[in-house]
């Protein structure tokens, strides 16, 4: 089998035997051996839990891949950089120059030519400025743009498993905060870096072809400019990855405050609130002050080791002078290389520790987009091509992680165009079943057919294509009435869109609304009441014409009277689909083709309602304590 280039070659151990898993990282496509059973082991975790934490230089290397795309921008700004520094070892020469062959030796007309290089040199070094900084962050921003791309498509393409335990701050704090400062890393400061260590290089260069004795001298500082500087950023590194995951706590906790305003006031509870970020807030304060006094240790020790032998250059200098050893201007130019020696050693100072900073939040990013979703795509799976929309679970197991069984040797099949009812106590695995039908989790064993097509051999934008779901917790977007029902299909037409609306009883109160369709719902839909969330929620879903109808307690938050013009609706939107509903509602129950009675994961009794009634205790307890005494009270 052909792999692909951007691979990582995992070893995994089923069974005593090794298995090797091919994993296109930049794709999250998985290519597993043909071996049976092997399919349902959760890879996430077998693969993510064997990976060391990887070195800091190999991070930045991968950040330093973005800008592959981008080398034309990058060869630019790395050769307006060699010139720039030419002209900064050029500079002293004429000044040397000016010094003694203009003003020494009473030569007005050598000066003046000294004086027009510098303006000219000054000149081409403003421009080659500018194009070298238009050219860092045209290439930076575009490491940006794709990597805030690339962590959307990922985060969207991830299995549910990972948004039950991911964080919505942590996630914002890494697409934001954290790309932001890989953005500087690929620009300003790999840059600064890089220009810091050639002009070093050559001006050391320069001083000792000049002088040996003073270049050498000034070169002595330099081993213990470096040592600090790399024991600073073993220091720094682990205290930075500790500043940036308090950021994303502080984040998480702003969003949670936010998303949960209202019942926060409901329940007094603003004082704790601003108590816990203030708690949280001061511990990303303690850990920022003692990150600033590093820094600030830091800055002044490396100034003062390049001062030291700035001083001892000038006095050393001094006497050779005095002793006609070396010329004024000579001397002149020598200081002036040792200010050139001493600000890369600045830059070096104040960019080390950012990239250090930038060095962790790329690895907070590069976490997220190495996470292996444990539903994937086979890259040769064909569409699911479904024809009646025949269901069948075959001994189907499951499991959230490493938790105990959720779900235990489930067996059914949902015949076509039949209503299947899903009733049992809270717990007993009711949502897991039918979370299992659109692939949101996979099964840890058994399989599950759709017109006897294993649905984990199809694609899964084919197969949850033709799965209309509605489910228990209705989402809605900050966006037109309009634009909430055609989320699934864009391109729908109007009407469509006002079929769809009426078979769920919704056309009516959006023609009420100030502006129709067109009228904006406001975030998680805030400006509509439960039950009309949820009528819109069905009208998306029906929009869809869906071979398979998912109901999680769809009307849950509806009346009585609503839910009878629903249910009329539904029963002819049912008719030709094989459809799946939650029950908690008479008649729901009644009117199922065939009720699954689910307890602690498993089909305890399978019937219609007058089979069951007679047949199923647990059955006739939850019909006769829960369903008959709600629906009395509606």
């Amino acid at each position: 089998m052909p792999v692909p280039i951007d691979t990582q070659w995992i070893f995994l151990i089923q069974n005593n035997f090794v298995i090797i898993a091919v994993v296109n990282l930049s794709e999250s496509i998985i290519f597993l051996p043909d071996i049976p059973g092997f399919g349902k082991q959760p890879v996430t975790q077998l693969a993510q839990e064997k990976s060391p934490r990887p070195t800091q230089a190999a991070v930045l290397l991968r950040c330093f891949s973005y800008l592959r795309p981008y080398w034309k921008a990058v060869v630019g700004v790395y050769a307006a950089m060699v010139v720039i520094d030419l002209i900064a070892m050029v500079n002293p020469q004429l000044i040397r120059w000016a010094i003694d062959e203009g003003i020494n030796s009473q030569k007005p007309v050598n000066l003046t030519w000294a004086v027009s290089g510098l303006l000219l040199l000054v000149l081409i070094k403003g421009v080659l400025t500018f194009l070298e900084g238009k050219w860092t962050e045209t290439a930076s921003q575009n490491v940006a743009y794709d990597l805030r791309n690339a962590l959307q498509r990922k985060i969207t393409d991830l299995s549910f498993s990972f948004h039950d335990k991911a964080q919505a701050g942590d996630l914002l704090s890494r697409a934001i905060q954290d790309v932001e400062r890989i953005r500087f890393l690929t620009g300003r400061a790999v840059f600064r870096i890089i220009e810091s260590i050639f002009l070093m290089l050559i001006t050391s260069v320069v001083m000792i072809w000049m002088d040996p004795r003073l270049g050498l001298l000034a070169m002595l500082s330099i081993p213990f400019l470096v040592f600090q500087s790399v024991r600073f950023g073993r220091v720094y590194r682990p205290l930075s990855l500790k500043i940036q995951k308090q950021m994303s706590v502080l984040t998480t906790r702003v969003e949670q405050n936010l998303r949960g305003a209202r019942v926060i006031k409901t329940f007094a509870q603003e004082s704790a609130e601003i108590e816990r970020f203030n708690n949280e807030n001061q511990l990303w304060m303690d850990l920022s002050a003692k990150a600033t006094r590093l820094q600030t240790n830091n800055m002044p020790l490396l100034l003062m080791i390049a001062n030291i032998g700035s001083v001892g250059i000038l006095l050393y200098g001094g006497y050779l002078v005095m002793q006609g050893g070396l010329s004024l201007g000579e001397l002149v130019a020598f200081t002036t290389y040792v200010a050139q020696l001493v600000s890369p050693v600045r830059f070096l100072g104040m960019v080390l520790p950012a990239i250090t900073i930038a060095a962790s939040s790329a690895e907070r990013v590069f976490e997220i987009l190495d996470t292996i979703p444990e539903v994937y795509d086979d890259p040769a799976a064909p569409d699911l091509a479904m024809s009646a929309g025949e269901v069948c679970f075959e001994n189907v197991s499951f499991a959230y992680g490493r938790h105990a069984g959720v779900l235990k040797e489930i067996s059914f099949t949902a015949q076509p165009y039949q209503v299947v009812a899903l009733l049992g106590p809270t717990g007993s695995g009711k949502t897991s079943v039918i979370n299992l039908i659109p692939r949101f989790y996979d099964p840890t064993d058994g399989r599950i057919t759709i017109d006897g097509t294993d649905i984990q051999a199809v694609s899964l934008n084919s197969l949850r294509s033709q799965i209309g779901m509605v489910l228990q917790e209705t989402t809605l977007f900050a966006a037109t009435v309009r634009e909430n029902i055609t989320f699934g299909r864009p391109d729908a037409s109007r009407e469509e869109i006002e079929q769809a609306a009426r078979d769920a009883q919704a056309h009516e109160f959006i023609m009420q609304m100030a502006d129709g369709y067109d009228t904006k719902v406001g975030e998680r839909g805030v400006t509509l009441s439960g039950g009309q969330k949820q009528r819109l929620a069905i009208a998306r879903a029906l929009l869809l014409n869906p071979r398979i109808l998912i109901l999680d307690d769809a009307m849950s938050s509806v009346d009585s009277e609503t839910e009878h013009l629903i249910q009329l609706a539904l029963d002819r939107v049912m008719h030709g689909r094989t459809t799946f509903v939650i029950a908690h509602r008479m008649s729901t129950v009644h009117n199922a083709d065939l009720i699954l009675v689910m307890d602690k994961g498993r089909i305890v009794a399978r019937g219609r309602h007058e089979e069951l009634l007679s047949t199923s205790s647990l059955y006739s307890n939850i019909y006769h304590q829960q369903l008959k005494p709600r629906d009395a009270l509606l």
